[in-house]
């Protein structure tokens, strides 16, 4: 494994700061089976697995855990409150550590500043107009101080949160009492987003990237190409270490035993690279981008703070 070191959390956590991202796809088969690629990513060298409720993969992922064999105080295991069970942060808590079958979860996010409307038969329920239902109550505040009292618990080490931009964080800063361990959001090169990392940093809110790679859009952008060549690894292997360089954790989705090692050996960057794909930055989502109404999820991008 890379010898980056991992992220020092503000309750003093060490968080690996190369994550598997845990997100399966949308049928019962292929998160079933996502419990094999977990497996083989423990076995390569993985302690870090970032799932959540709503990618209904916690099973998968607690089933690969034991299967491993790994002493569970050797790894880190992230998962999130789904955005429509804002009034029932408890309840859902209990639904996690029950899927994962681990006497505790090391962090747990807010998965997204959207409350959307709870309906047992889907997670997008969905406006007249086909927009998605959102609601207004309980606010942000509300859900963070729900998610607050988890700790008193002992079976979450730390809290945080996930789509969160300097505008809702200011917001939820208001009245939390915990500051976020961390805030996990979409960003890769052509969305560096430096504002609101500087902005983390000096909250002492660690970021976790998501997309990190940003895909075949990222990937074989020119830069990216030459430094891959330049170092002798791929595109993605550049791309990753371009986030653990800023001190930035990542969590990149690979279901392949050979990448999800390749992954795992990270190039050091020199500071001119570093500033030359930071450079590529174009205010550009790719996994979470408006739609034609303007909105990501049912919020417009002024609401968000995007």
């Amino acid at each position: 494994m890379s010898a980056y070191p991992p992220i020092v959390l503000n309750t003093g956590a060490r968080m690996p700061a190369l994550a598997l991202g845990g997100w399966a796809g949308l049928t019962e088969e292929e998160r079933t089976q996502a419990k094999e690629w977990f497996l083989t990513a423990l076995k390569s060298g993985y302690r870090h697995i970032d799932t959540a409720q709503i990618y209904y993969t916690e099973k998968s992922v607690g089933n690969a855990i034991r299967e491993s064999g790994i002493p569970r105080e050797e790894l880190f295991i992230t998962t999130k409150l789904p955005w429509n069970h804002h009034s029932r942060v408890a309840e859902s808590f209990q639904k996690s550590l029950e899927n994962l079958g681990t006497e505790y979860i090391d962090l747990y996010l807010v998965h997204f500043p959207q409350r959307v409307f709870y309906d047992e038969t889907t997670d997008f329920p969905r406006n007249p107009d086909g927009s998605i239902k959102v609601v207004n109550s309980p606010t942000l505040n509300d859900v963070w101080a729900d998610v607050e009292t988890l700790l008193d618990t002992g079976k979450v080490k730390a809290i945080g949160v996930s789509n969160y931009s300097i505008k809702t964080l200011e917001e939820l800063l208001k009245t939390a009492k915990v500051v976020p361990a961390v805030n996990q959001v979409e960003l890769h090169p052509f969305l560096a987003q430096s504002k609101l990392l500087a902005y983390c940093k000096e909250k002492g809110i660690a970021v976790t990237a998501y997309t990190p790679t940003g895909y075949q859009t990222v990937l074989t952008d020119p830069t990216i190409v030459e430094l891959a060549g330049k170092y002798g690894v791929s595109p993605a292997q550049i791309v990753l270490a371009w986030h653990l360089s800023r001190g930035v954790a990542a969590a990149p989705k690979s279901a392949n035993e050979s990448r999800q090692k390749e992954n795992l050996n990270l190039p050091f960057l020199q500071p001119e690279d570093v500033a030359k794909i930071s450079a590529l930055d174009r205010g550009q989502r790719i996994a979470n981008k408006a739609d034609e109404r303007g909105q990501v999820w049912g919020l417009t991008l002024e609401e968000l703070g995007w």
